[in-house]
C-alpha cells in the first residue's frame, strides 16, 4: 500500500485519488461533528471516541507498522499539542451553542488560511481562480453559519463565547490540516505516521472526561452502553474523516484537498434534511450551492 501511495505522488491518477479521498472524509465529517454533539456531554463523549481510537489504533501502530525514529517523534508530539488545543476549542464551543452553528464557522474560517499556509510553509502554487473559489466557499459555508444562526434559540452570551470558540477552532483546523500534510509527507511510511498518529493524539480526552466523571462536573446517566456504541462509531468514522484527508494531502496539494473537505457542510445540511427531516429552503440550497461551487472551481484551477 506504501508502495502504491508513492507512485501516486505527483501524479494525475495521484490528483483523482487525492479527490476522492477529500470528498469521503468530507461525508465521515459531517457525521463525526454529529456524533460529538449529541445528548451526551461534548466532553464526555469525544473521550469515548478518543478510548475506542487508542485501543483500535495501538495494535497496528506496536505490531504491524514501522515504529517511528529520531525526528518523527517530535513531529508526533507537536501533532499531540495541536490536536489537544483543537478538540478543546470544538468542547468548548459545542459546550455553548448549537452543533448548527458552531460547524459551519469551523469549516467556514479555515480554507482561505489553509490555502495561504500551504503556500508559505509547503511551497505551493494557486492561481486567482482558486482563491476565488476558496473565497466563495468559505463565505457560503459562513452564510449557512448565518441563516442557521438566525433560526437557533439564542443565549446571548453563550452564543458569544460559542461563536468566540468556534473560530479559535477554524484557526486551529488551518494549522494542524498544514501540519499534519507536513508531517505524512515527512515520514517515509505514511501508514507509520497515521497510526502512531492516532494512538498518541487519543490519550488526552480519555483522561479529562475521567477527571470530569470523578469530580462529578459530568454524567452519563446510566448510558454508558450507549456512550460506548457512539465512541465506538466515533471512532471508525474518525479513522476515515481523519486519516482519509492526511492520505489526501501526502499526494495531491493541501489546499485543494482541505477546500473540497470543508464541501462537509453540504452533507451534513443533507443529512439534516434527510435523516432528521430539518427543512433546507431556498436560502441554505443558495448557499450549498456556492459551497459546491466553490469546491469546483478550486479543483477546476
Amino acid at each position: 500500500m506504501t508502495e502504491t501511495l508513492q507512485a501516486l505522488e505527483g501524479t494525475t491518477a495521484g490528483e483523482h485519488v487525492a479527490l476522492l479521498l477529500a470528498l469521503v472524509s468530507a461525508i465521515a465529517h459531517a457525521c463525526f461533528g454529529a456524533l460529538q454533539k449529541g445528548r451526551h456531554d461534548p466532553w464526555v463523549t469525544r473521550g469515548a471516541i478518543d478510548v475506542w481510537i487508542a485501543v483500535l489504533a495501538a495494535p497496528v501502530a506496536l505490531f504491524v507498522v514501522p515504529w517511528p525514529v529520531g525526528f518523527e517523534w517530535l513531529v508526533l508530539l507537536g501533532a499531540l499539542g495541536i490536536h489537544f488545543c483543537y478538540k478543546l476549542t470544538m468542547a468548548l464551543a459545542y459546550e455553548r451553542a448549537a452543533y448548527t452553528v458552531v460547524y459551519p464557522v469551523v469549516r467556514g474560517s479555515g480554507p482561505l488560511i489553509t490555502l495561504a499556509f500551504a503556500a508559505v510553509f509547503l511551497g505551493e502554487h494557486y492561481g486567482p481562480w482558486q482563491w476565488l473559489g476558496v473565497a466563495i466557499l468559505s463565505a457560503a459555508i459562513l452564510g449557512l453559519a448565518g441563516v442557521n444562526l438566525r433560526d437557533a434559540p439564542v443565549d446571548p452570551r453563550a452564543l458569544k463565547a460559542g461563536l468566540g470558540w468556534a473560530f479559535a477552532g477554524g484557526m486551529l483546523v488551518a494549522v494542524y490540516t498544514t501540519y499534519d500534510a507536513w508531517g505524512i509527507r515527512l515520514t517515509p511510511d505514511p501508514f507509520t505516521f497515521l497510526a502512531w498518529f492516532f494512538l498518541i493524539t487519543a490519550l488526552d480526552f480519555p483522561v479529562l472526561m475521567g477527571v470530569k466523571l470523578l469530580r462529578g462536573t459530568a454524567s452519563v446517566a446510566g448510558e454508558v452502553r450507549g456512550l460506548m456504541l457512539r465512541g465506538f462509531i466515533g471512532a471508525l468514522v474518525a479513522f476515515v474523516s481523519f486519516g482519509g484527508v492526511m492520505l489526501g494531502t501526502r499526494i495531491g496539494k493541501v489546499g485543494e484537498v482541505a477546500a473540497l473537505r470543508e464541501t462537509s457542510t453540504v452533507f451534513a445540511a443533507l443529512i439534516g434534511w434527510a435523516v432528521l427531516g430539518e427543512k433546507v429552503g431556498r436560502v441554505r440550497a443558495s448557499l450549498m450551492m456556492g459551497v459546491a461551487l466553490g469546491a469546483v472551481m478550486v479543483q477546476a484551477g
